[in-house]
């Protein structure tokens, strides 16, 4: 019976190791592994890419074949130790990141199944695996300023809606206007041709196919020009605002939801409740 409970205690402590270092990169090993996980992603990437090109297919198609596979299993061993390291392995299977490891590796088998079948368009599907590149994220430096960015234009959307809403209006108002002054006989030919010149004008496009002629309408055009600025201005200074009122965030993850973004002193997952670090497993 001791022996039986040692074994499940060794099992949880292999389990919380691999755990570390796959999903938490505040940990050197964990920076480690991300640092070669961005490496292998981004040479699998260029695999995939090169094996589009025909004139380099036909020379080096047997070693982008074999590179292909060697990666393929690399991220399928990857994949395996992820929904070994959870205690829901199903829930991670069916998060975002899960779909994208596991899509990551099939267009391999699918073809290794049905060689015959002309995977071309598998190349495409392949290459989602360039949204793993996103895990580089992880690391200490770069987590916590991502999220928090993510989480402070979450907070904002209200005070930024209200903002490009009212920019949206200015921009009928300003086109109808500029219709008015201008009119069919200087290119302005309708109100929704109108509108259309002032978001480029506003968006400072400026595709320079229509122009203002009359002195009010040159006016009318510095005013949208200058309210142009505020599409920047205004924007970044509600979410610097939101920015500088976010806390510190760790890049620890739950072993129980796989969910990160945890507050730095967080002992318990915000999203499931569960302890961030069980005793049992320690």
């Amino acid at each position: 019976m001791s022996n039986l409970v040692e074994s499940n205690h060794l099992k949880k402590n292999y389990r919380s190791m691999i755990h570390e270092v796959i999903f938490e990169a505040d940990t050197p090993s964990g920076k480690l592994f991300d640092i070669i996980l961005l490496f292998s992603i981004s040479a699998s990437v260029l695999a995939v890419s090169l094996e589009s090109v025909d004139s380099i297919n036909h020379v080096y198609g047997d070693e982008l074949y074999v590179i292909e596979w060697l990666f393929t299993i690399l991220f399928s061993i990857e994949y395996l130790l992820r929904l070994y390291s959870v205690m829901k392995p199903i829930k991670y299977a069916t998060s975002f990141f899960g779909v994208v490891d596991l899509v990551s590796i099939l267009p391999g088998f699918i073809g290794l199944l049905f060689p015959f079948a002309g995977f071309q368009s598998l190349l495409v599907l392949r290459a989602l695996r360039l949204l793993r590149i996103f895990r580089i994220f992880k690391l200490t430096r770069y987590l916590g300023e991502a999220t928090a960015l993510s989480q402070a234009i979450i907070k904002s959307k209200n005070r930024i809606i209200v903002f490009l809403s009212t920019i949206i209006v200015l921009s009928f108002i300003t086109g109808a206007g500029m219709y008015l002054v201008e009119g069919p006989s200087n290119g302005f030919t309708s109100i929704p041709q109108s509108v259309y010149w002032a978001i480029t004008t506003l968006t400072s496009t400026g595709y320079g196919d229509t122009v203002p002629q009359t002195p009010l309408g040159k006016m009318l055009a510095i005013f949208i020009m200058i309210m142009g600025y505020s599409l920047i201005i205004v924007p970044t200074g509600i979410i610097t605002n939101q920015l500088v009122k976010s806390t510190e965030i760790s890049t620890q993850a739950c072993l129980y939801c796989s969910k990160d973004g945890h507050d730095i002193n967080a002992k318990h997952c915000k999203y499931c409740g569960t302890e961030l670090n069980p005793v049992d497993l320690q």
